[in-house]
């Protein structure tokens, strides 16, 4: 299978295309600059592969929750990249790939991902590694105060995402569920977030759950967010 996956989320620009078990990626961490260069690291990545769009079997995106603008740039890449290749598009969540990322790094099967989502809040979700590309999430995803998440339930928790960094509370909230981590391993990875590499991997198990290039959409999580958005897009 021929994904090309792009996530442009948070701080970091990252594009990657995965050919059966070969995976190559394209990364970089450039704030505000992802609208100019998503495009050139997509092209890239099919030149030096010889492939040409028509020859994927599906465009891939972070769909969010994650900086309001950066999901609709990758929303809208992947709608543009898929219309022209005439191939659908795999929608992941990016704290999924926050998730898989930290199994990635440490090897932990439990992996609480807190990514900050400014105002006094955190995009909060759980999860459970079942294998490399089977996550399960663990109650749901939501935009949460930090004072507010849900208890951490048993220990050896891997705590991934910069909303960790960003909100000390939070750290104090989850400490003992956090604490018993086994050493070598870190129990906070703040610096952990979404990659291409990750949305290219859980797209693959994804696969029976591409949709029409017009259904690609961003997840912002905040209703407020999501019905401005639906407003300005009703009056284009």
């Amino acid at each position: 299978m021929k994904i090309l996956a792009l996530e442009t989320s948070g701080a970091c620009c990252s594009a990657a295309l995965l050919i059966a078990d070969r995976l190559k990626q394209r990364h970089e961490h450039a704030p505000r600059r992802h609208a100019d260069l998503i495009l050139g690291m997509l092209d890239d990545l099919l030149r030096e592969a010889g492939l040409r769009l028509s020859e994927l079997d599906a465009i891939a995106y972070g769909r969010g929750p994650g900086s309001f603008t950066g999901v609709r740039i990758a929303a809208a890449v992947a709608q543009g990249v898929a219309f022209g290749a005439n191939r659908p598009v795999i929608a992941v969540s990016t704290l999924a790939a926050t998730a898989r990322a930290a199994y990635r790094r440490t090897g932990q099967r439990r992996i609480a991902c807190a990514l900050d989502a400014r105002m006094g809040e955190v995009y909060w979700g759980c999860f459970r590694v079942d294998g490399p590309n089977a996550l399960t999430l663990i109650d749901q995803e939501g935009v949460l105060a930090p004072e507010s998440t849900p208890a951490l339930a048993g220990t050896s928790w891997c705590a991934a995402g910069n909303g960790w960094e960003a909100y000390p509370t939070l750290q104090e909230r989850h400490r003992s569920a956090l604490e018993a981590t086994p050493e070598p391993i870190p129990g906070r990875l703040t610096e952990i977030g979404p990659e291409a590499e990750d949305i290219a991997w859980l797209a693959r198990a994804m696969s029976d759950q591409g949709k029409r290039p017009d259904q690609a959409l961003p997840v912002y999580l905040r209703n407020r967010v999501a019905e401005v958005s639906q407003k300005q897009t009703e009056r284009l």
